[in-house]
């Protein structure tokens, strides 16, 4: 009860924040469920004047920074999700900044001798002031030494430190049980948001800042990252100092390079454009298709050219997986809007289950026509392969198409490489560039060699039950005397369980009672109305 009244001033005090930066002028009324409306019209009354005109574009990005690193994170989760906040809300999110004023030095000091175990003093011969800071880590260049176990010689390298915030975890769980209030709030009183599943959009984002505040496992993922694209060539991402990462730390090689931000300097270092825009585009898409990992947070602030002409990735705590079902539907989708076999592509989205059975796929394939068709004739540099995802996505909302999160993270990325790529050359063919990668795969898992390895995969799957098949039919007779013991005698509970059901729906009917109480006050409707859309 306690944490649930929390959520919901720390929810009011959202809300006020939004209105007073001019946030719900952003929304659309006939968006807007119409108990939230009136709601509406009483927040423009808090919003503050200004003395020049508002760019709207920042309304929302302004509004999230003043409130803190949990709702900047939640800002830049929501521009993954345009099915959710709407293509609008989604574009403007897209330039939400990442950056907050640096914490002292002292505390990052303090953090780094607590994870690991020694004196700042002892880990570096050099420990710098921030360079950057976000809303969960910021990072300082150093200076360290090790010894070499072969010759004994000392070995000076220079590093990227990471540091996590000083009670980060503390605040962000906090703000997730607003979340997750505003979440159940939308879910019991506006039932057509419930396809979107606002609660399960809370998990993910818990999910995934779980993840990024656990800097060993954006080690782990540098290292996986690294293995697979062992023998690539033109793309890397850092090494990682193991000794001298931890959970609230992380270690890695300091990147000597031109960020992609500055095309101009590259051209200037004498880096072939076109060659770095068609590189950059295979190598995600190899990671995407090839190896079901890849970084989901490729914006060219995070992208480097060195003095080899590599591009080198850093700051891979988002990333993204596909697994088989997803690798295959992303380049089957590929190759068929490329080959205009839109009959194929429509099948498998049935295939992959993401399209309900009940529905027309020769129907659903025309729907596909109208997005594939436009493109035909049209100049390589003016069709943009995410677009075409985008309106993919868009289509198969009309056939009950369950939202697919790990798809729109893959869009989203593909959008900003994509981008990228087309600001290092603006001619960029992205089909031309995509179509040995994408062909490459289908030849490989679909061609004949890929049902050789699916039929051994199945004969391996078929050893494997007939060997199981023993402890699976004691379970089914199990089950069968359970069941015909619930017959004759129905379905008993012992006293305890009872008790602790009676006083659990107790607890629930308050909690349900409140919230319906709450959910009257104008402002939790607006912090919902003004994030979720």
């Amino acid at each position: 009860m306690g944490l649930q009244v929390a959520a919901l001033f720390r929810l009011i005090r959202a809300g006020f924040v939004l209105a007073r930066e001019g946030v719900p002028r952003l929304l659309d009324n006939e968006m807007v469920p119409s108990p939230a409306r009136s709601a509406l019209h009483l927040a423009r009354l808090f919003e503050r004047r200004r003395t020049e005109a508002a760019d709207d574009a920042t309304l929302l990005s302004d509004a999230l920074h003043r409130l803190g690193p949990s709702w900047i994170k939640l800002g830049q989760f929501l521009a993954t999700r345009p099915d959710v906040v709407g293509a609008v809300i989604a574009q403007d999110l897209e330039a939400l900044q990442d950056r907050l004023p640096p914490f002292a030095m002292a505390d990052a000091e303090k953090r780094i001798a607590n994870a690991l175990g020694a004196p700042v003093a002892d880990l570096f011969v050099d420990f710098d002031k921030p360079i950057a800071a976000a809303s969960i880590a910021q990072v300082h260049k150093a200076a360290a030494e090790d010894e070499d176990p072969d010759d004994g010689a000392v070995e000076r390298k220079t590093v990227a430190v990471k540091v996590l915030r000083p009670a980060i975890r503390e605040r962000f769980a906090a703000d997730l049980e607003s979340f997750y209030l505003a979440a159940r709030l939308v879910e019991k009183f506006h039932a057509p948001s419930r396809r979107l599943r606002p609660i399960a959009v809370v998990d993910t984002l818990a999910a995934s800042v779980a993840l990024e505040m656990d800097l060993r496992l954006e080690a782990a993922a540098i290292t996986e990252i690294a293995e697979n694209m062992d023998g690539d060539e033109g793309f890397r991402v850092p090494g990682v100092d193991w000794a001298r990462t931890a959970r609230d730390v992380l270690t890695i090689e300091w990147v000597d390079g031109i960020k992609l931000t500055d095309v101009e300097a590259i051209a200037e270092a004498g880096h072939d454009l076109k060659g770095l825009a068609a590189t950059l585009v295979q190598s995600f898409l190899r990671h995407a298709v090839r190896d079901g990992f890849f970084h989901a947070d490729m914006h060219p602030g995070n992208l480097f050219v060195d003095e080899n002409g590599d591009i080198v990735a850093v700051d891979l705590g988002i990333t993204g997986r596909l697994g088989p079902k997803e690798r295959r539907y992303l380049a089957e989708i590929l190759f068929g809007f490329i080959r205009r076999d839109y009959m194929r592509v429509a099948a498998v989205h049935f295939e992959a289950g993401y399209v309900p059975a009940y529905q027309d796929v020769a129907v659903f394939a025309q729907a596909i026509r109208a997005i594939g068709e436009p493109l035909q004739g049209r100049i390589a540099k003016d069709v943009s392969m995410a677009r075409l995802l985008m309106q993919l996505f868009e289509v198969t909302e009309l056939f009950d198409m369950r939202t697919q999160p790990q798809l729109l993270l893959l869009q989203k990325t593909m959008v900003v490489v994509e981008g990228v790529a087309r600001t290092l050359d603006p001619e960029f063919n992205m089909w031309a560039t995509a179509e040995p990668v994408v062909a490459d795969w289908i030849g490989t898992h679909l061609g004949p060699g890929g049902r050789i390895a699916d039929a051994a995969e199945g004969v391996t799957a078929v050893g494997r039950l007939v060997g199981e098949m023993p402890e699976l039919l004691a379970r089914a007779e199990r089950l069968t005397h359970g069941f015909a013991e619930m017959a004759r005698e129905g379905l008993r509970l012992d006293e305890t369980t009872v008790r602790n059901i009676a006083r659990e729906e107790a607890r629930q009917g308050r909690s349900n009672r409140l919230a319906i109480w709450i959910g009257a006050v104008s402002l939790a409707v607006i912090a919902f109305t003004a994030v979720f859309g």
